[in-house]
């Protein structure tokens, strides 16, 4: 099957069979929103922990235990997200991740767990509502599957 750029390519060993329609490219797409949102959430703590924590007003230490996370997370979501076959135990292991990171974000806030500035409490919760949108969309692609 020929594509008329790399964009349009599937991702490598996930070639469709000539007239098979695929159905994961929902899913697919959201999972790479993932990876590219978290890896750079993550790679952004380590890096300038630093200087957010006054500005966010989160510890140090929690930033930097984030960022290490984010940063191993968006690695093993790029690695599932990238298979020829998507394995749906491990797509909703991801949903369930997402959903919890959610409730967690908002629950922090609620609770003044890491005594956030206003800033820093707004960040939290507008994380908390990206990854409840990325953990919709991949339900949606996982139910299309």
């Amino acid at each position: 099957m020929a594509y008329r750029n790399a964009s349009t390519a599937p991702a490598p060993g996930t070639e469709e069979a000539a007239g098979v329609a695929r159905t994961d490219g929902l899913l697919r797409t959201a999972l790479m929103a993932d990876v590219v949102l978290t890896g750079a959430n993550g790679i952004g703590y380590l890096a300038l922990a630093t200087v957010l924590d006054s500005f966010l007003g989160v510890p140090r230490p929690v930033e930097y235990a984030v960022g290490v996370f984010l940063t191993v997370y968006a690695a093993w979501l790029l690695s599932v997200s990238r298979r020829a076959e998507l394995h749906r135990g491990a797509v909703a292991f991801v949903i369930a991740l997402n959903t919890a990171w959610a409730v967690a974000s908002v629950v922090t806030v609620l609770v003044d767990a890491l005594t956030a500035t206003g800033i820093g409490n707004g960040w939290i919760v507008f994380q908390g509502l990206t990854v409840a949108g990325m953990g919709a969309l991949q339900y949606l692609g996982l139910r299309r599957m």
